[in-house]
């Protein structure tokens, strides 16, 4: 067996080029945090550090070192357009009611004569066996007919004269002059069939968006409990008043009792002051009893209503900024995922009606049990999101829960009090809670957490025993809780820590035990990288599930080999087939036209720059892989392993390019990650 550094893959000998390991992105990049976490890892002693030279040597490698790593900040992805654009009325094959005065093209057949060349849409096949052949046999695609994803799932595209695989659904007949009159074509079975089985859900229109762009949106339920708040906060404020008279009794009559002179009966008063009160909540308060630290006030929740979650030996796909789009999840879907998360949405760019945060909540049909996780810091923001989701797309049936993120660790979400800023602050949290809760009907609210956001101060387990239960003193009536085992501050340098996960869910149970409370789901989250990760950890340490993140990104994959209970060497053929839906799903989602595409290329792109950090488990002499291992220089198996090992993005784009056509030159993919090659594309 070869010797390789610690935290190196394992790579059996027939495969390595060098023992050196490849530069792998920082995570905690992709967190936001900007700086670059791999020093921790990556470090060594410079030779030179002993004189003063060396110092001014290391600082230079220091700096040189940063500039490589973090993020690739203000990355910016420009629009590309047809060079002529024609009305989207008159793309699809309808009258458009502005006529002349609309102010798009009109003029079809100068429009299809500017309009560049349809692409080809291969199959696996079709592409391994093109680009097998001599360079005369590799133009093949030219001459094949062209396949509209759109058109095949929908038996028509809504982008018409505009989609770039038109020749898959137009046909041209001669007019009464004699000339060539093109139509589109529609297939009304899987037209019929789409409407059920294909359709996304979750629109929220432009009327809804300019209401609460205006502040004229309705929350009847929101103002009725941000009025109890207020009304608690006042009594509250009364008791503190009445402590301090107390005290300021009881002080006066210590002093009474040490003087000479007799006081009539001190204490009789104070008596009567407290049976007045007897078992009232803001005397035991102010009595200092044992509800004296009670924080949220005693709010009715109709917590027997609640939908119940399952879930237990289910497999869930984290909320992924960025990447964790419709299309990805999709392909997650394919690969077994039973539970799927938007992207985190803030609560504030939903109720100013952003178009681009109420895009993260469309759900496709295939996503059998899907929510929405939203980041906020107090209560009048996440409880009127939590009403609108639920009047705008809980009506629809299309949201199973709603998510609060207590976890997320970038700069710019804990400084506004959002994300994992929420772990220190419970009070906040549970008042957001159980008025989320009252908000969403029967729609369950489920958090996920960090274990604290210091190292050596882990809060979780106080917060998850708190949330289970019904409202009020009793809880905060949680659906389900996920926990991330790091802290904000660790992000990704550590390994995630699953003896506190396994001690926060016996916390839980024990408490749900004692108090006959209906059991909550619990899932872990941190470094699942195999079906053994996964199974082991809901064997050892009791939790019903893992939430997968990084590993989903690395291998989409992973959802099969844990339903299958096994390690998938799957081959480049198999992952260019996955890469190909992708392709696919991006369509379907983005548009078939020359901007849809150009967006589709960008989130493969963003796909892509996960998965070429995939290691054939074939090339591995110890078994199961480890996420955190980096990988030496390895070559696969044959050339499209190869390529799809490249960590250049030029290849990225290369692998783009087999489905969707040549990139144009206006398109230029940046890395997220520094620590990725990358050059402009034209």
């Amino acid at each position: 067996m070869s010797v390789f550094p610690a935290g190196t893959a394992p790579v059996k000998a027939e495969f390595l080029i060098s023992i050196d390991p490849i530069a792998v992105p920082d995570d905690d990049a992709a967190e936001g945090s900007g700086g670059g976490g791999q020093s921790s890892r990556n470090g060594r002693d410079d030779p030179d550090a002993n004189d003063g030279g060396g110092r001014n040597k290391r600082k230079r490698n220091k700096e040189e070192k940063k500039a490589r790593q973090g993020q690739n900040k203000n990355r910016r992805f420009g629009k590309v357009r047809d060079e002529q654009d024609i009305c989207f009325k008159i793309a699809a094959g309808t009258l458009c009611e502005f006529g002349a005065e609309c102010k798009y093209n009109h003029d079809l057949q100068t429009y299809l004569a500017a309009k560049p060349p349809d692409l080809w849409m291969p199959t696996v096949d079709e592409l391994l066996s093109a680009s097998s052949g001599s360079e005369e046999t590799k133009n093949v695609p030219n001459s094949q007919p062209a396949r509209c994803p759109i058109f095949e799932e929908f038996g028509e595209c809504k982008y018409g004269f505009k989609c770039r695989y038109l020749s898959a659904h137009i046909q041209k007949a001669l007019s009464e002059d004699g000339t060539e009159s093109p139509s589109l074509v529609v297939d009304e079975a899987k037209k019929a069939h789409a409407a059920i089985s294909a359709k996304e859900v979750n629109y929220v229109g432009a009327d809804t968006q300019k209401l609460l762009r205006t502040k004229k949106y309705v929350f009847p339920v929101t103002d009725a409990y941000l009025r109890e708040l207020q009304e608690a906060d006042k009594r509250e404020q009364e008791i503190e008043m009445e402590r301090k008279r107390l005290k300021e009794a009881e002080r006066e009559r210590r002093e009474a009792e040490d003087s000479t002179v007799v006081i009539a009966e001190p204490e009789q008063k104070q008596e009567t002051v407290t049976e007045d009160k007897t078992d009232n909540l803001y005397t035991r308060i102010a009595a200092g009893g044992p509800h004296a630290d009670v924080d949220t006030p005693d709010v009715p929740m109709r917590f027997a209503e609640k939908n119940r979650l399952d879930w237990r030996g289910k497999t869930y796909l984290a909320p992924l900024t960025t990447v964790g789009n419709l299309p990805f999840r999709r392909l997650c879907v394919s690969y077994g995922v039973d539970i799927t998360c938007g992207e985190m949405g803030l609560a504030t760019s939903f109720l100013s009606g952003s178009k681009e945060e109420w895009s993260l909540v469309r759900r496709h049909p295939s996503e059998r049990t899907f929510g929405v996780q939203i980041a906020g810091n107090k209560a009048n923001t996440l409880v009127p999101t939590a009403e609108v989701l639920a009047k705008e797309c809980g009506s629809q049936g299309g949201i199973d829960f709603v998510d609060v993120n207590c976890g997320c660790p970038i700069d710019l979400v804990f400084k506004t009090g959002s994300g994992s800023a929420l772990l220190d602050a419970p009070a906040k949290l549970g008042k957001a809670l159980i008025g989320m809760n009252k908000a969403l009907g029967s729609i369950p609210v489920t958090i996920k957490l960090r274990t604290g956001v210091k190292d050596g101060r882990n809060t979780a387990e106080k917060l998850m025993t708190r949330a289970v239960g019904g409202g009020g003193e009793s809880g905060w009536g949680i659906g389900c809780i996920t926990l991330h085992g790091r802290t904000r501050q660790q992000r990704y340098t550590k390994l995630a820590d699953w003896e506190y996960i396994g001690q926060c869910v016996d916390a839980v149970r024990a408490r749900e035990a004692d108090e006959d409370l209906p059991p909550v789901p619990i899932f872990g989250n941190g470094d699942c990288f195999s079906s053994h990760d996964y199974h082991s950890a809901v064997d050892q340490y009791h939790v019903d599930g893992v939430m997968i993140g990084r590993g989903a990104l690395i291998k989409p994959w992973i959802f099969t080999e844990i339903k299958e209970r096994r390690e998938w060497d799957i081959s480049s053929r198999e992952r260019l087939e996955g890469v190909k839906k992708l392709a696919e799903f991006g369509l379907s989602h983005f548009g078939s036209d020359t901007s849809g595409i150009n967006t589709t290329r960008r989130y493969l792109c963003e796909a892509l720059s996960f998965q070429y950090r995939y290691v054939p488990i074939g090339l591995l002499e110890v078994l199961p892989a480890r996420i955190n291992d980096r990988a030496p220089r390895f070559r696969g198996r044959d050339e499209l392993e190869n390529l799809l090992a490249s960590p250049n993005s030029a290849d990225w784009v290369k692998i783009s390019e087999m489905f969707l056509g040549p990139a144009p030159e206006a398109f230029v993919f940046v890395p997220k990650h520094k620590s990725n090659a990358y050059e402009s594309q034209g």
